[in-house]
């Protein structure tokens, strides 16, 4: 250390050390902290001006993106999900104007860069055989055929476009003063089945002995229908649920709670006594705020292990995402700044699907027409062939004004 620099430093260094550093231009230390208050760079004449030619001056805004390679992460999977066909026409056995067949997936959800998708996600209307506590916002749009399950339908597949409907035989259930029998179910369905020509799903009450009862009767109704049977559950006779539902050519709709080790162990169970194209899955639908990121994250599990070979998981999936309005956001009275709950409803229904949607999902059973509306144009736009795209688009997104 030079004697100036020695003079008016604070360091106070042993005289033996000063002499090992007398004479030397550069010490190199390790292992040293140092607390400093203020430190000083002291650059050599002609230093400044080299680190300003090393930093670019702009003048004006970039006319163009730099040219950079990108590669898509294109990725082979070594299974796919499985093809399901809902309905049947005349010359399949039944008399739907058309079947729909959902599944085939080999990639996870619009990953169209990788694998084109086989079968677009498909919407199904909700209708009930009874009178239930439904929000303004849903009852406004079916006034008039809430008291008539048949018209109902008509009025959705009329109006709306209606691709599915979906019948919940509310009425069987147990609990109510006077439930409907298995017999009067079964005629309730054979009367949808008559107004309108869409594939249909049938569910119960969630019973499982009143359900399955309901099951026998309806799936001999509908014989070669192809209708999709909602639900079979773990805690049911899956054997005789299964035999019934092949004998007579439907569909099962595997329910469980949101647990992928249920989920397996129902689908191996089914697959004793039921192909794997007679099958779909449900893994339960959670509203958004009740649960919405658990929901997405065990159905986007469930497709990515099947994809990935698990046999257990390669069936479509089915979304009950009329759940949404038990969500109280979606009709209960708030305060003003939640907007009103005419728009907030369909909204809750809406981005519950959308999130849904990009976990995989191949049928949604949803209820009010605007959400509705919403999701099969998402799913429109997703599934549409794009041409080149145009860059500028792409390079001002965050110039965008909403």
């Amino acid at each position: 250390m030079p004697k100036r620099a020695e003079k008016n430093s604070d360091l106070k260094l042993p005289p033996e050390l000063l002499d090992l550093l007398a004479g030397n231009e550069e010490v190199e230390l390790e292992d040293v902290e140092m607390i400093i208050d203020e430190l000083q760079f002291l650059f050599q004449p002609g230093v400044m001006p080299a680190v300003q030619r090393m930093v670019p001056s702009l003048k004006g805004k970039p006319k163009s993106l730099l040219d950079a390679p990108f590669t898509l992460p294109v990725q082979k999977y070594p299974a796919q999900i499985v093809e399901v066909t809902l309905g049947a026409t005349k010359s399949e056995g039944g008399s739907r104007g058309r079947s729909i067949t959902v599944g085939g997936e080999k990639s996870p959800a619009f990953y169209t860069f990788e694998n084109p998708i086989p079968n677009p996600p498909i919407v199904s209307f909700d209708v009930f055989d009874s009178k239930v506590p439904l929000p303004k916002a849903v009852k406004t749009n079916f006034k008039d055929v809430l008291d008539d399950p048949a018209a109902w339908a008509k009025f959705c597949v009329d109006k709306y476009g209606a691709d599915m409907i979906t019948l919940h035989l509310v009425s069987i259930d147990p609990l109510n003063d006077k439930p409907s029998t298995p017999a009067e179910a079964a005629k309730t369905v054979e009367e949808i089945l008559q107004a309108v020509d869409v594939p249909l799903i049938v569910g119960g009450c969630g019973d499982p002995e009143k359900d399955l009862a309901v099951f026998e009767k309806v799936t001999a109704a509908a014989a070669g229908e192809r209708l999709l049977i909602s639900t079979v559950t773990l805690d049911m006779d899956i054997e005789k649920s299964a035999k019934l539902i092949k004998e007579h050519g439907h569909v099962a709709l595997a329910f469980s709670p949101m647990d992928l080790n249920q989920a397996r162990e129902l689908n191996r169970r089914l697959f004793e006594f039921l192909p794997k194209e007679q099958i779909i899955m449900d893994t339960t639908t959670a509203a958004l705020g009740y649960g919405l990121d658990y929901a997405y994250t065990i159905m986007e599990r469930a497709r990515l292990a099947g994809l990935m070979g698990d046999p257990e998981l390669q069936q479509p999936m089915s979304s009950g995402t009329t759940n949404a309005w038990a969500a109280r956001e979606a009709w209960q009275k708030m305060d003003p700044q939640w907007n009103p709950r005419e728009l907030r409803g369909p909204l809750w229904e809406t981005v519950t699907a959308l999130t849904l949607l990009l976990a995989g999902v191949d049928v949604f059973m949803m209820m009010h027409p605007a959400a509705v509306k919403t999701l099969r144009s998402t799913i429109s736009k997703l599934t549409a062939k794009r041409g080149k795209g145009d860059p500028e688009k792409v390079a001002n997104w965050m110039a965008a004004k909403f």
